[in-house]
């Protein structure tokens, strides 16, 4: 529910505070008073078009901020746990800050909590929180997409709907996955033959991840080897063949290990680097050796890997596909033909699939159209009983109900629109071209009274919602009233003193000259007992006030309160 509204720095309007309370809050004031600029601004905190007309003359900027006590789970709160605004989980209460600044130049910018945030955040945020009928545009009940919800709600229905939501996702997800898998059958229809003789020509070919590159470096090595095996056989005979110095070094090192007992400071250090050679050698053949082995080939063998180098480049550029992505394109193409070979039967398979999706989508829609059905035959009668105390008597309203299954949706297939007949024998329709701006104004009174806190925003606004109506009228639409507050704060802008009388919050809404009459400012005042009484006489007397109209007052707030 509204906490507080504090305004600053917009038209007519220097500084302001509101504190509300709960239950039926009404604002009264003379006509010219600044009531629909304290609407604007509270609109413009909601999300509402910016103005920069709506600036204080001599700023740079306004303000509105509007604080509210969110119960748990109220939209509300899930709106800013989705957007990342707010760590507490939506199942906890909390306070929600909205702050919009308005800046001379038109241009807004908009705050919830302090952080900033998008106008279509703030404005989603506050339609959860607010709804304000009347002489506004924000009238969540006159937009005919929002009455399917409302219905629901009325009947109770918000598990079946999100059940069939559910459903029409499984639904949409077993007709993508067998439209995706018809689509790849018959494109793979198409190039059927090309694709078998393909598959077969890469399994034959049998292309490798890596084996081009492979080859090419192993076909390198055996072309070099070529070039300086004789070159190795050489270094090899001088190291380790007929004329290799070992044998001579190995019976050098023998003398002298047999006179390093004499004299082993000459001796030893000699033998060591003999030895060290000797090793030197040796590891050098080893070497040799291994080289020889590498360069020596089979010429049979580079013919093969220059074969198999030509075809795996052929098929490159035949299906302009790099070698080593051929591995690849074998695999695709195979998938490709078990797809033509298999796919018949996972067609059958998904086509049965998305057939029972449907059916089961199909089954719950008709129920739930069903029970839409029956609910709306119960919301009718129960908008059209509080009709006549609205002196709407003459009037009927009716849910249409209009069905086609041939066009589903998340929550059914049924369009739900609320319809009105203000007269008899003259033609009904749609509830905004048909009833007229008072009328309006209480056929919604009407549907939120039945509606109560079912779908409803926790705080309601009605500006004016008693335009043309007085006594006994006027004084239904207070009780309605009254009767709503006491499941959601209800404020009312009103000039009927029956309504007043009713309220658990007054304010009073003037105009005050300041600097010797040089400019003027809006005020808001709460009025105690006494104050209230005489704006009541005020509201009933109109400019001077007399003994009878207090005395009526006096009647009106008894009578409320009895």
């Amino acid at each position: 529910m509204l906490a507080r509204l504090s305004i600053r720095d917009i038209v007519l309007i220097e500084r302001l505070d509101i504190e509300f309370s709960r239950g039926l809050a009404v604002l009264t004031g003379e006509t010219g008073a600044g009531k629909s600029i304290l609407l604007d601004a509270f609109a413009l905190a909601l999300g509402g078009r910016g103005d920069s007309g709506l600036v204080r003359h001599g700023v740079e900027q306004g303000q509105v901020t509007a604080v509210f006590d969110v119960p748990k789970g109220h939209p509300a709160t899930a709106i800013l746990f989705d957007n990342g605004l707010e760590e507490t989980s939506p199942a906890d209460s909390c306070e929600m800050i909205l702050r919009r600044v308005q800046l001379a130049d038109g241009r807004t910018r908009a705050f919830i909590n302090d952080q900033a945030i998008s106008v279509q955040t703030l404005k989603a945020v506050g339609s959860a929180l607010v709804e304000i009928h009347g002489q506004h545009d924000e009238r969540a009940l006159v937009d005919a997409s929002t009455h399917r919800r409302l219905l629901d709600a009325f009947a109770g229905l918000e598990k079946e709907v999100a059940a069939l939501e559910q459903l029409w996702g499984a639904r949409r997800a077993a007709g993508t996955a067998l439209e995706e898998h018809r689509a790849g059958m018959e494109r793979a229809a198409r190039e059927a033959d090309y694709l078998r003789h393909a598959s077969e020509e890469l399994k034959t070919l049998a292309p490798r991840d890596g084996e081009e590159t492979a080859l090419a470096e192993r076909r390198t090595t055996m072309m070099q080897g070529e070039k300086i095996a004789e070159d190795l056989r050489e270094a090899q005979q001088a190291v380790g063949g007929d004329h290799s110095p070992v044998p001579a070094l190995s019976a050098a090192v023998r003398r002298l290990e047999r006179r390093a007992a004499n004299s082993p400071d000459l001796v030893e250090p000699a033998v060591k680097a003999i030895d060290a050679a000797i090793n030197a050698l040796e590891e050098a053949d080893q070497h040799l050796s291994a080289a020889l082995a590498a360069a020596d080939f089979d010429p049979a063998e580079l013919e093969r890997i220059e074969e198999r180098l030509f075809a795996l480049r052929a098929a490159s550029r035949k299906y302009s596909t790099p070698v080593d992505r051929l591995a690849g394109l074998a695999t695709k193409y195979a998938a490709d033909v078990a797809l033509i070979d298999a796919g018949a039967d996972q067609l059958k398979r998904l086509e049965a699939a998305a057939d029972e999706a449907d059916k089961r989508y199909g089954t719950a829609a008709a129920q739930l159209s069903a029970a839409r059905e029956k609910s709306a035959q119960k919301l009718d009668k129960a908008v059209n009983a509080e009709l006549a105390p609205l002196k709407l008597e003459r009037a009927t309203f009716t849910t249409q109900i209009e069905s086609d299954p041939q066009s589903p949706g998340p929550q059914g297939f049924d369009r739900i629109e609320f319809w009105v007949q203000t007269n008899p024998g003259t033609r009904p329709g749609p509830l905004m071209k048909v009833a007229s701006g008072g009328e309006l104004s209480r056929f919604l009174l009407a549907l939120k009274v039945v509606l109560s806190d079912r779908g409803s925003a926790p705080t309601l606004v009605f500006d004016e919602i008693d335009t043309g109506v007085g006594g006994a009228v006027a004084d239904a639409i207070g009780a309605r009233l009254a009767r709503l507050a006491a499941k959601v704060q209800v404020m009312a802008v009103t000039h009927a003193p029956q309504v007043a009388a009713r309220a658990n919050q007054h304010l009073l809404i003037s105009k005050d000259a300041l600097d010797k009459g040089k400019r003027v400012a809006t005020r808001v005042n709460a009025l105690a007992a006494d104050h209230r009484r005489e704006e009541i006489a005020r509201m009933l007397a109109g400019a001077e006030i007399t003994a009878e109209a207090r005395a009526a007052a006096e009647r009106l707030l008894r009578a409320a309160t009895a």
